[in-house]
């Protein structure tokens, strides 16, 4: 199934994928992972690869009205813009809390966030009558699985995944009033994430289009190195639809995805490894997709 930036949409919730390309490298046509699940015009914010502020620009949702932000693991492409997207946000006029999960030292890259950037940061308090961004900011470090936000419009669970040489890494499952919507980040096929997302309307999960990644690696320094490194700590397009059988999910959703970049391969190449386990809906991830 081919779809096209803003093409489903939920009359509720919305999930917007942000940025569907793996790895911190910049491409054409991805940015790194990142993803937005809106309820109620609240934005939940699910990673923070290189440019979600942009992003989330580009798909309609005010910086200002940032509330939420999870970051499943401590890589690159999926935290780097952390701090940034903060900083944003307080710049574009937010002025009620934001809180942010993620695992350790989430609270210490939040201060050294804000002490890299305390000399603009008071200059803005000052000469702008800004809030103090620090005052905004509510750190939660996960370090156990379980529920970690319930609402009157959602609640949040988060679940340890399988991303070795990273620990803790997790998955997080939103269930609001009209669907449920869990995110796998990066991992290897776990009964952790089989459970979170049991029965789940979507499941986005990251794939890997094994054939291809040789070529991708083949241009690096050390690619046989490389490509043990990803397939240790990722999933294929084939155990993601395992994955999504063995859960019960209605739809898959193939993001990040790796390679981010290869011209030879299509939407119907990357489903097709899925599709020999799983019969449900299957979605190739695309930047500003809305689902």
């Amino acid at each position: 199934m081919a779809v096209t930036p803003h093409s489903i949409k939920s009359s509720q919730t919305r999930l917007v994928l942000l940025g569907t390309g793996a790895g911190s490298v910049h491409y054409k046509a991805r940015m790194p992972a990142s993803a937005v699940v809106v309820v109620n015009n609240t934005p939940y914010v699910v990673d923070c690869g290189d440019g979600v502020s942009r992003q989330l620009v580009l798909a309609d949702i005010p910086l200002r009205t940032l509330r939420y932000v999870f970051i499943t693991h401590h890589h690159a492409d999926h935290n780097l813009d952390y701090g940034n997207l903060l900083y944003s946000a307080w710049a574009s006029s937010c002025k009620t809390p934001i809180d942010t999960y993620g695992p350790p030292p989430l609270a210490r890259m939040t201060e050294l966030f804000l002490e890299m950037n305390k000399y603009d940061i008071d200059i803005r308090i000052t000469d702008e009558g800004r809030p103090p961004l620090a005052s905004l900011i509510r750190v939660h470090e996960l370090e156990h699985e379980g529920v970690v936000v319930r609402d009157d419009a959602v609640q949040v669970t988060a679940a340890f995944v399988n991303h070795p040489p990273v620990i803790p890494a997790f998955a997080y499952r939103f269930d609001t009033p009209d669907r449920s919507i869990v995110f796998s980040g990066d991992t290897r096929p776990c009964e952790g994430l089989i459970r979170l997302a049991h029965g789940a309307d979507i499941l986005v999960h990251d794939a890997v289009h094994t054939p291809s990644l040789a070529r991708m690696c083949a241009s690096l320094p050390d690619p046989q190195k490389l490509y043990q490194h990803i397939l240790r700590g990722h999933a294929t397009t084939d155990e993601a639809g395992e994955i999504a059988r063995a859960a019960g999910v209605k739809t898959l959703v193939l993001a990040p995805l790796t390679p981010a970049d290869d011209p030879l391969l299509s939407d119907e190449m990357w489903i097709e490894g899925a599709r020999t386990h799983f019969n449900g809906t299957i979605i190739v991830g695309r930047d500003l997709l809305e689902l």
